[in-house]
Parts: structure tokens; C-alpha cells; sequence
């Protein structure tokens, strides 16, 4: 799930309904009320943001609440038409480490194009751009009454243009096809 390489070089915009501070002499920017922050084609949405900027240039933040207390994320994948998006009641993100992490009543999905392809849900998500990775984890912090034992979901749909994806695509047809011929 790698994002779009030209992302991290793009000005970071960041909105919001309520006054923010801009803190020039110690890098920190921190706005609250309905808070989107874009970066090329990644945004975050969420109830308030802090971004800090280190010595090097290399910018940080934390999001958090939002529309049912959820902050979310969405960003294209480099080179092709598929977007990563995400929700948690907290989001941090590293522009020196290119990870991302939702926490808290956490998950993430693929989409290819506007297909859902895979996802995940858990109590704490690591999604690590340089590595095209994303670790899953549960717990005491995942456990609600749909999820009482605290464990993790990842679903992982075949790959589009695959011989797994047109027998997969070929037995939901078939199946279709029988039910609606039953009837």
C-alpha cells in the first residue's frame, strides 16, 4: 500500500470551523472543529489536529474525534487507481518515519477503484508506506459487544487479473446464477 511518492512533497493545507495557532517559533500548528488537512491526495478529517515540523523539515501529528468520534485518513496508492483509507478515534502520523497509526476503535481497507479489496480492524493499525506493510493489533482496547474476545478482522479479496480472482469471479456468477434460477 505505498502512497503517492509525490504526496510528501506537496504544501500540507489544513482547514478548520473554529481559530487555530500557529505557533511559528515552535513549529506547532493546532486547529479544532471539523479539521480536514490535505497533502496531495491525502487527507485527514477529524475534530482537532496538532502537525509539528522538526529541525529537518519532517512534519508530524496527531488527530483526533470527529463525526462519531472517528478521525479518518484516505490516500492513493503510487501508480495506480486504488486509495487506502481509514478510521480511529486517533490518528498519528510521521512524515519522517511514512507510517501512520489509527488507534482505537481502528480500521483500514484498500479500495481498487471504489471496490472494497481488502481490510482490516483491530485495536491499533500500523500502516508503514515505505514498506508497504500494515500490522494488526487486538486486545482489551479492540473488545466491543460485536467483538467481545478483542481479536483482529482482516479480510484479503483475490488480486483483479489473477487466475484465483476469474474462478472466484466465475463461482460467484454460477452461484448467482443457480439461486436465481431456483426461485
Amino acid at each position: 500500500m505505498f502512497a503517492e511518492k509525490a504526496d510528501r512533497l506537496k504544501k500540507m493545507e489544513i482547514t478548520a470551523d473554529q481559530p487555530g495557532k500557529v505557533d511559528i517559533q515552535k513549529k506547532i500548528v493546532t486547529f479544532n472543529g471539523n479539521v480536514v488537512v490535505t497533502q496531495g491526495t491525502m487527507s485527514i478529517k477529524a475534530d482537532s489536529i496538532e502537525v509539528r515540523e522538526d529541525a529537518d523539515g519532517y512534519q508530524s501529528g496527531v488527530a483526533i474525534g470527529g463525526p462519531e468520534g472517528l478521525s479518518r485518513f484516505r490516500q492513493k496508492r503510487d501508480g495506480v487507481n486504488e486509495w487506502v483509507e481509514g478510521q480511529a478515534r486517533r490518528i498519528e502520523f510521521s512524515g519522517r518515519g511514512n507510517t501512520l497509526k489509527l488507534i482505537n476503535d481502528a480500521s483500514a481497507r484498500r479500495l481498487n477503484g471504489t471496490e472494497v479489496a481488502d481490510q482490516a480492524s483491530g485495536a491499533l493499525i500500523v500502516y508503514d508506506n515505505a514498506f508497504e506493510t500494515f500490522t494488526v493489533s487486538g486486545g482489551e482496547k479492540a473488545v466491543t459487544p460485536e467483538n467481545p474476545k478483542g481479536r483482529v478482522t482482516v479480510v484479503i479479496a483475490p488480486r483483479k487479473g489473477t487466475k484465483a480472482a476469474a474462478e472466484a469471479d466465475a463461482a460467484e456468477a454460477a452461484s448467482q446464477s443457480a439461486s436465481g434460477s431456483s426461485r
